[in-house]
């Protein structure tokens, strides 16, 4: 398998690279679940993260992520760095990685923000934690490893990613990643939702909700992302979008007894998705907030040079990591 040196997004890592990562995240899903959630895989690592839009999961995920592998972890919003005072990006990062980071995790409003960056800094690892409306990468290797755990492989499956596909960066990592591992996907979303020649992706265009559900294995919620509107002419009202757009407990049912439900977060109930919904045993939106962190330590991992060596495989990564973690736990007692 060829090494990481950066994560830009899904269009940058082949099939290999994609399942690689999931697996290791797998192996990391039993530490994060014990009492002593630690190991000592990035010890004296230095990890960075330069969010210049909120966050919650994402930026959650990624600090906790690197705190229990050891690794040092520096968080910088965009309100509190100098950008505030006029300092261009460029400038920005490179003074931050003049402090000799191992790894740089930014999210920015700018689509190729880390491909841009990357020709700057070229001994900084760099994680794109989402850019504008291009590209979301850990997100979808999270949803990857949440549908991992249902399914064993999405090869063959179809997920209906329903909403405002035209500003979702994880759209199109999913539409991306589909052709790699060959599962379908089927975009739902009125015309002013969706972008411009969006069958170039090799997906299935519906505009009617109810029509795309039978054959769903799952079905993905996406909210509307008004502050990216630049009119408010998307759609009527949100009671109208609700009733055209919305997942409630009939569609569900409508979509089959084995379907299941996702989001990326945040959710907006009432909009995309009804509450009954949200917390039904089919909705595994929890799930994918566990599984963020697991594959955002196994990113860290491979971009730090942890346990990334092809040989030991997904299997034997996990029983070294769990040794990792019971001397951490042997020491700290």
């Amino acid at each position: 398998m060829n090494a990481l040196k950066h994560l830009f997004g899904i269009a940058e890592l082949d099939r290999e690279q994609i399942e690689y990562l999931v697996n290791l995240g797998d192996s990391f899903i039993d530490i994060n679940r014990r009492p002593l959630k630690k190991a000592p895989t990035l010890r004296g690592k230095t990890v960075i993260n330069l969010f210049f839009e909120n966050s919650t999961r994402t930026r959650t995920s990624f600090e906790l992520a690197g705190k229990r592998l050891s690794a040092d972890v520096i968080n910088i919003s965009a309100s509190t760095s100098a950008t505030k005072k006029g300092e261009s990006l460029l400038d920005t990062g490179m003074t931050l990685a003049a402090m000799q980071p191992h790894v740089l995790v930014i999210r920015h409003s700018l689509a190729g923000t880390c491909q841009f960056l990357a020709d700057y800094l070229p001994n900084t690892a760099l994680v794109n934690a989402g850019d504008g409306a291009h590209e979301h990468p850990t997100q979808i290797l999270t949803d990857l490893l949440t549908l991992k755990q249902v399914w064993g492989s999405p090869a063959g499956k179809v997920i209906t990613i329903v909403g405002d596909i035209a500003h979702s960066r994880v759209a199109r990592s999913h539409l991306l990643a589909a052709r790699k591992l060959g599962y379908t996907m089927r975009v739902v979303a009125p015309k002013t939702l969706l972008p411009a020649q969006i069958e170039r992706y090799g997906c299935e265009v519906y505009h009617d909700f109810d029509a795309a559900l039978p054959g769903s294995d799952a079905v993905y919620m996406l909210r509307v992302q008004t502050e990216r509107l630049t009119d408010n002419c998307a759609f009527p009202s949100v009671r109208e979008y609700h009733e055209a757009y919305g997942l409630n407990a009939r569609r569900l049912k409508a979509a089959g007894s084995d379907c299941i439900v996702m989001h990326p977060g945040p959710m907006n109930r009432g909009v995309e998705i009804a509450t009954d919904v949200a917390d039904s045993v089919k909705s595994h939106v929890l799930q994918q907030v566990e599984h963020g962190v697991a594959v955002r330590m196994a990113v860290l991992t491979a971009l730090c040079g942890g346990q990334t060596e092809e040989k030991k495989g997904p299997a034997s990564s996990k029983k070294q990591l769990a040794d990792e973690a019971m001397q951490a736990q042997r020491t700290l007692l």
